[in-house]
């Protein structure tokens, strides 16, 4: 059984997942300009749904701007997990510049999530709008900085999206990023794995649901939606969370009480995991 165990993890650590990462960022890059040059603030749901219908290939380029999006967020966490040994020999700046850049990636998968304006992203877009405005004395500015759906559209969030995470992305990630080199043709494989898997499987947008009263979020929502069923949206939504990403922090390896960290992200994944399935069955 340990022979399996270490055989399985072998392998996990021999894939190249931060160069299928930054693969799937190019990809997200190329495809989300065909993508934002069809997108209409005024109108965000139908120039979504017109994307799919009018604009010749629109389908596949926002299905290739989706999948790869995930991609490259799922495989980057990948990567931080093959990797974790070797990141002793980072400063805690560094350690601490990279985990936020992970932050910045679910953020960037968050509110393009938002803008696709359907019923999945207008539900998340007014449950980030209530959350956000319970923290104390920041909350309603933090808003009017990030969000305001229910004031703006999708204006400050079409922003946020296209240049703020971004930049935000590249500055956290820079000096990461200088340490490698990653040739896209080396990568060919996944490249068509990814284009094949676009032109099967279309990107998902969901019409309005009428007279449904529970509407799922984005896979990585679900559980903290889940969560706000039963506790304040402050401890839901920014404590239980901020608990998460405060322990990752501290996390490094070789650190000091690093056996009880561990243990906390563990338990508090174990928790998400539960409440994922809970909301993704209900």
């Amino acid at each position: 059984m340990k022979s399996v165990i270490f055989t399985l993890k072998d392998r996990f650590h021999s894939f190249r997942w931060g160069g299928w990462s930054l693969v799937s960022l190019y990809l997200s890059l190329f495809s989300g300009i065909v993508v934002g040059l069809q997108y209409d603030l005024t109108d965000p749901y139908y120039s979504v749904a017109a994307l799919d219908l009018l604009v010749p290939h629109g389908e596949f380029f926002r299905s290739v701007h989706f999948y790869s999006s995930q991609a490259f967020f799922l495989f980057g966490c990948a990567h931080l997990v093959a990797t974790y040994s070797k990141t002793e020999d980072y400063s805690f700046q560094e350690w601490v510049l990279l985990i936020c850049s992970l932050v910045a990636g679910l953020l960037l998968l968050f509110t393009g999530y938002i803008l696709r304006a359907d019923s999945t992203g207008f539900a998340a877009g007014m449950i980030a709008e209530s959350i956000i405005k319970t923290i104390p004395l920041i909350g309603n500015t933090l808003n009017t900085l990030f969000f305001a759906v229910s004031d703006w559209g999708m204006q400050r969030v079409y922003v946020h999206h296209v240049i703020t995470l971004d930049l935000f992305w590249l500055m956290l990630a820079w000096n990461h990023l200088r340490r490698y080199r990653v040739r896209v043709a080396d990568h060919i494989p996944l490249l068509c794995v990814t284009l094949v898997f676009c032109v099967m499987v279309a990107a998902p947008v969901e019409p309005d649901k009428l007279g449904t009263t529970y509407i799922a979020g984005p896979w990585f929502f679900l559980g903290l939606q889940e969560l706000l069923r039963y506790l304040h949206p402050l401890f839901a939504g920014v404590i239980f969370p901020a608990a998460f990403l405060v322990a990752l922090l501290y996390a490094q390896s070789g650190r000091k009480h690093l056996r009880l960290l561990l243990s906390l992200i563990y338990g508090w994944l174990v928790v998400y995991a539960i409440l994922t399935v809970i909301a993704s069955v209900r």
